[in-house]
């Protein structure tokens, strides 16, 4: 069942652990022992002061002390056990727990934008939470009461047949008959919960939605509707859940019975065997406290199995974010190749991202170290597409992408990455301050190194505004600030990256015509020696390029400079008519 499954893939996580829960199960079997051997003891002494009431003698101290001093080393054992499983149970669990939730998040992070682009971040954070706090309560409920329960059910159990094998035989059918109930209500319960979890992650990424947009469902005035949405999910997950709570109902009240049953059905067997000679009152006792014990243990795996499988679809969730592989990866040889020049080529470059439409078709092109190109075509042409094969968001399906000669797969990713830097359309700024929103693209740099990408940026005005400067903190997603000024943010921190290859992707959209002009001579000036990729629907922005590439449709049907296009009265000079820009004759481009 995938139950045990997933139950058992969580106690293999320990991992750097394992010693310390080795330690701890080895209490749980001595604690186990311990517990069980208490009734057996006082069955003894009851056998024992019965004896000398048959004989009509006093008991003796001496046919007594070995027992009650027995019963005492077991109960100081105990306690100790008992100690040792409470001090360290918690600890390894909370250790485990964040150390899971460190190794998921810094996963998630390897897993590339495609997959990204299809799960909410809401999801895969709830994924992250809900499944290290489950699995951490999944490591002390063992170790504290599963591990033993385990132990006592099915291992000393079997054992109490030597003491009496007609007793035995009633306690071991009485769990048997149990066990069965509860492995039904499992089956019956396992779907109908995973239904429900489903129910819970639509609701987190509901919400996470609604608060990530609070100014458009306001603008809108959606509030009212995204809150009765919202009520809608939770009738539908409660609709879903009661199902599955009226079946645990019944193995609760199933528990119950079975706890008087099995009383009952021990002691009236007993005193039949007493009365035949085939079992003694101190052995009666025993089984007794065995039954009384046993339903204890019951009680604690039917109340573990009843959270588990609560739990289980949101642990499958967890591991299934875990091992999803990530489609770009280093290769075993994979080098770093250090400070790269930039000298880039796509040779027979194709790719697809469903393996039906075709992206980029066999597209080739070489660009000199310092170059800058800009790319241009409709929305769907594949401009995107291309630099996010140069950074390696996703790989070629056919042909290759060098840097220098060396295939970028040969590259490791850290490595590449490093000489790149991008400037997305949309900035993506952390709820942090503005010099550590900076500091992404340069951990160690000077302040003077910071003030000259900032003055590059043409930032320095708007930060000097801010009321605590560098420190200044700037809200979910930059919200704080203005478009145009989280794009200079952002482009400030591409430049402070120092990296020998730019992308700017829209980078300058978000700007105000005069910011443009400013910003774009600034640029000029910044990106002098670093091969740069340009993707721009203003054309006016990309005058200056060394070469223009015109995508359509995963193919690069135009190339050259500004006027060498708008003279070729092509798809290019098109699309500068479009914008007004052909109404005169363009200025010679510069070089």
């Amino acid at each position: 069942m995938q139950f045990f499954r997933v139950y058992f893939r969580v106690l293999r996580l320990l991992g750097s652990e394992a010693t310390l829960a080795m330690i701890l199960v080895a209490a749980n079997l001595g604690l186990a022992s311990a517990q069980f051997a208490e009734p057996i003891l006082f069955g003894r002494i009851i056998d024992k002061l019965a004896t000398a009431q048959t004989e009509n003698r006093a008991p003796q101290w001496s046919e007594l002390a070995p027992l009650l001093g027995a019963w005492v080393g077991f109960g100081l054992f105990t306690i100790m056990a008992a100690v040792l499983v409470a001090l360290h149970a918690d600890r390894l669990s909370h250790r485990r727990r964040l150390a899971v939730m460190a190794e998921y998040f810094e996963h998630v992070l390897h897993l590339p934008l495609g997959y990204h682009s299809g799960v909410h971040s809401g999801r895969l954070l709830k994924n992250m939470l809900d499944g290290a706090s489950s699995m951490a309560s999944v490591w002390l409920n063992f170790f504290r009461e599963n591990c033993a329960s385990f132990v006592a059910l099915f291992i000393l159990l079997p054992l109490s047949m030597f003491i009496n094998w007609r007793l035995a035989s009633l306690l071991i059918l009485m769990v048997l008959l149990f066990g069965a109930l509860t492995i039904f209500v499992l089956r019956r319960t396992d779907g109908l919960q995973s239904k429900v979890e489903r129910y819970h992650a639509d609701l987190a990424e509901r919400a996470s939605d609604a608060l990530g947009n609070i100014a458009v469902i306001q603008s809108f005035t959606r509030v009212e509707a995204e809150a009765t949405a919202l009520r809608k999910v939770s009738a539908e997950l409660l609709s879903a859940q009661m199902p599955v709570l009226s079946w645990w109902a019944v193995a609760a009240v199933a528990t119950r019975a079975s706890a008087t049953l099995t009383l009952l059905g021990i002691f009236i067997l007993g005193v039949s065997l007493h009365l035949n000679g085939l079992a003694s009152i101190g052995e009666i006792v025993t089984f007794m406290s065995f039954a009384t014990m046993l339903i204890g243990r019951l009680e604690q795996v039917v109340g573990f199995i009843n959270w588990i499988v609560a739990i289980v679809p949101k642990l499958q969730e967890f591991f299934e974010v875990l091992d999803t592989a990530p489609a770009v990866r280093d290769r075993p040889n994979a080098v770093d190749p250090g400070r790269l020049v930039g000298r880039v080529a796509f040779e027979h470059v194709t790719f697809s991202y469903d393996n039906r439409r075709v992206a980029l078709d066999d597209v080739s092109f070489e660009v000199e170290p310092g170059q800058t190109i800009a790319l241009v075509g409709s929305t769907g042409s594949g401009k995107s597409t291309t630099l996010g094969l140069m950074h390696r968001v996703f790989d070629p399906n056919g042909g290759r992408i060098t840097i220098d000669g060396v295939d970028l797969r040969d590259m490791t990713l850290l490595g590449l990455r490093r000489n790149i830097g991008v400037v997305f359309q949309e900035p993506m700024l952390f709820a942090r301050s503005i010099e550590e929103n900076l500091r992404v693209g340069k951990a160690d740099a000077t302040d003077a190194e910071i003030a000259l990408a900032i003055e590059r940026a043409q930032a320095t005005e708007f930060i000097a505004r801010q009321s605590d400067g560098l420190a200044t903190i700037v809200g979910e997603r930059g919200r704080s600030l203005s478009g145009g000024e989280r794009q200079r943010l952002s482009i400030a921190r591409a430049l402070l990256k120092d990296p020998p290859i730019l992308i700017f992707d829209e980078a300058t959209s978000a700007l105000d015509a005069t910011t443009e002009k400013q910003l774009q001579a600034a640029l000029e000036a910044a990106t002098q020696g670093r091969t740069t990729f340009v993707i721009a629907h203003r054309l006016a922005t990309i005058r200056n390029a060394h070469r223009i590439l015109v995508l359509d449709q995963g193919r690069i049907i135009e190339s050259g400079g500004f006027d060498e296009l708008v003279a070729k009265n092509g798809r290019f000079a098109a699309l500068a008519r479009a914008q007004f820009m052909a109404g005169s004759e363009p200025a010679p481009a510069a070089r």
